[in-house]
């Protein structure tokens, strides 16, 4: 099985690599890649779903990024013990009718001993915005390391 650093336990810094990592691939939007970090056998709870391994984890990301046009996230590091990484999270995209919402979250992680999430467990709210409220106007992909944080954004 493939490591991916950082591994656990995991320090307050590994931890927070971690995320920034995450937050990358996500804002790649591209579901081949995001699966690779899961367990084959992951678990997870996102909103009302609950996905199994990485085929219906990568399903339920294509169907995501295919809903959700945009898509633009920050996540920051809430708290970290041993193998698990507790997230909070924000994120801006509109719909195919051109509306515009801001997703609110928590996360929580469970790596395995080579630093694949087995489990993940989101709960998120969803806040209808008008374009002029965006904050986060990066280009697509990666933020850029000059743009602020939640903390720093007042989120």
């Amino acid at each position: 099985m493939p490591t991916r650093p950082p591994v656990p336990p995991f320090t307050v810094e590994t931890a927070t690599l971690k995320v920034r990592m995450a937050e990358d691939a996500w804002n790649t939007r591209d579901p081949e890649r995001v699966v690779q970090v899961y367990t084959e056998d992951t678990q997870w709870r996102n909103r009302a779903e609950f996905p199994q391994g990485r085929a219906q984890v990568r399903a339920f990301l294509e169907r995501k990024w295919a809903r959700e046009l945009d898509y633009r996230l920050i996540k920051e590091l809430w708290a970290c013990a041993g193998n698990r990484i507790a997230v909070r999270f924000a994120y801006e995209w509109h719909d195919d009718s051109g509306n515009w919402f801001r997703s609110y979250g928590n996360e929580n992680w469970e790596f395995n001993e080579e630093g694949l999430m087995r489990r993940r467990f989101a709960s998120i709210n969803d806040l209808p915005i008008a374009a002029a409220e965006r904050r986060f106007r990066w280009p697509l992909g990666r933020r850029p390391d000059d743009h602020p944080g939640l903390t720093e954004c007042g989120f």
